[in-house]
């Protein structure tokens, strides 16, 4: 028994109908070339697609008449895949992400700020930063811009302001777009973990690999000797004869 709906997890290429399984009585065909060549009965635009040895695909299955295009199935469905894949590039540039600062920030925590929109930037994300003013914080207003300026002078190696501060209402808001990957510098934190060692570095030079040092083993001290002492000359037992007087203990 057939499925009523396609799997979610199907591709549009899969879901096309193909040849002899376009159902249409007429099709609006499209020639190799990409030129619209009219309506043609369903059987006409297979002898069609069968004289340029291709495939007849059907590309627009809600028009009327249904649209179909002459080409090969396997270089339509490879075109397909990569203007998705184009289009998956893209779509980061459409995700935004939110960092929130104060007048009153410590350095550090700017400072995390500042990498944490570093990493979006570096993910082509969009950064919308809100700095909001508390109380009386409002009556000096310029604090908060030099705050909003550093962290602008910070990030300016991996993207730009969208437009210049404003200040709506009780907080001032700024959004920031990344730079092309060609003239966006490097993630610093992506650059410190593909620096190699030290030890590395020399091996790489020397052309051979470091030693591997092992741990010295703990030395263990001698056991004592053990001495041989005979019952016999042990005190005696108080007149009693001792039937393991002449052994020895060893």
């Amino acid at each position: 028994m057939s499925r009523p709906f396609p799997p979610r997890n199907s591709s549009p290429a899969s879901q096309m109908r193909v040849n002899g399984k376009i159902r249409a009585r007429e099709v609006r065909v499209i020639g190799p070339d990409g030129k619209q060549l009219g309506v043609f009965l369903l059987n006409d635009a297979l002898a069609l697609a069968r004289q340029h040895g291709v495939d007849l695909v059907e590309i627009s299955a809600n028009a009327v008449p249904p649209v179909c295009r002459i080409i090969e199935i396997g270089k339509f469905r490879y075109e397909l895949a990569k203007k998705e894949k184009e289009s998956r590039k893209h779509q980061h540039a459409s995700t935004v992400k939110e960092v929130q600062l104060s007048p009153r920030i410590d350095p550090h925590d700017l400072g995390i700020k500042v990498q944490h929109a570093i990493n979006f930037l570096c993910e082509d994300m969009k950064v919308k930063v809100a700095l909001k003013f508390r109380g009386r914080e409002m009556a000096h207003t310029e604090i908060g811009f030099e705050v909003i300026n550093k962290f602008i002078a910070e990030i300016a190696p991996f993207g730009h302001p969208d437009f210049q501060p404003k200040l709506v209402g009780r907080a001032i808001n700024l959004m920031i777009s990344p730079h092309p990957r060609s003239k966006r510098a490097k993630n610093p934190r992506q650059a410190d973990a593909e620096l190699p060692l030290p030890e590395e570095e020399d091996a790489h030079e020397s052309g051979s690999l470091p030693e591997k040092k092992h741990p010295p083993k703990p030395v263990q001290p001698p056991a004592p000797e053990k001495t041989n002492v005979p019952v016999a000359n042990q005190p005696p037992s108080g007149g009693l004869q001792n039937p393991f007087a002449d052994l020895e203990i060893q």
